[in-house]
């Protein structure tokens, strides 16, 4: 039996086969545009096309089950969409509507939820008992995986780690509060705080870069995100107690974040006098949240 996962994205949809005895390479793998501009119907349509195609490439029928990783967070109380970044999605009942369009069951988990289900089972943190999965870019959010299993919550929202408040941070957040971890150690947080502060309107790498060539500013930036991301999750640490953290997304290809003084910038904010946990890099890539769609199906 294969699994068949399908991951959401603002930008594309990438639909991928795995096989669950050799999962860490697709069996078969494709991407179709998302056509969101087009509105929710649209993306519905490029989903039942995704599966489509994979019926055609793989020569089999649909599966009784597909996982698929969304932007956004499914609302248990309702099954609506919610608190999601693709605007048409949010207050519509998707997983509902995808029964209906598809004539198979669907597994709903938010996308950043299958990127940490994927890395927790198949990549860097395989093994460990109790993991979590950051996602550390444009945005900031996580999720949680305990024995293999992902937690969601009463609410769907276990991970949300980016809605947060940090101390001192008074910056408007998309959410409607201010202060939030996003609005800090996001990759566009990051930017505007060396902007605001009389730099030049750079992307974090080049600001990473001036870093290395030892510009004062940019050097602030960069450990303006040690000091607060040491505080952000320290929070998380003191309440889930995690075996491992992968730190995904284009923030977390940053090397100080693997660093010693970002350790320490932990213990600071830490209720235990070591730090145990392991900080990961993400061994899957861009296919995490495909792999981590189509493992819901197991």
């Amino acid at each position: 039996m294969t699994l068949w996962g399908i991951d959401l994205g603002g930008t594309k949809i990438e639909g991928a086969i795995i096989d669950p005895t050799q999962p860490e390479v697709a069996l078969h793998r494709l991407r179709l545009p998302t056509e969101a501009a087009r509105g929710y119907d649209a993306i519905v349509t490029q989903i039942e096309r995704v599966v489509s195609q994979l019926e055609q490439v793989s020569g089999q029928s649909r599966p009784k089950i597909i996982g698929i990783g969304t932007p956004g967070a499914t609302e248990p109380s309702t099954g609506l969409i919610k608190n999601s970044n693709t605007t048409c999605l949010n207050g519509r009942a998707l997983r509902a509507d995808l029964v209906a369009r598809l004539q198979t069951n669907v597994h709903l988990a938010n996308d950043a939820n299958c990127c940490a289900l994927a890395e927790a089972t198949l990549g860097s943190a395989r093994g460990r008992a109790v993991v979590m999965g950051l996602i550390l870019g444009t945005g900031v959010g996580g999720g949680i995986v305990v024995n293999g299993h992902l937690v969601e919550g009463c609410h769907g929202i276990a991970g949300e780690w980016g809605h947060n408040p940090v101390r001192g941070e008074t910056t408007p957040c998309y959410c409607g509060r201010v202060g939030c971890v996003e609005t800090a150690i996001s990759g566009p947080g990051l930017e505007r705080f060396y902007r605001e502060n009389g730099g030049d309107a750079l992307r974090l790498p080049e600001i990473a870069t001036r870093a290395r060539a030892g510009e004062p500013l940019a050097r602030a930036t960069l450990a303006r995100l040690r000091d607060k991301f040491g505080e952000a999750i320290a929070a998380v640490i003191n309440i889930l107690d995690p075996d491992a953290i992968v730190i995904g997304g284009g923030v977390g290809n940053l090397d100080l974040l693997y660093e010693e003084e970002t350790r320490a910038a932990i213990m600071r904010h830490l209720f235990n006098p070591e730090l145990r946990t392991e900080l990961l890099r993400p061994a899957l890539g861009d296919s995490a949240g495909v792999f981590g769609a189509a493992m819901l199906g197991a």
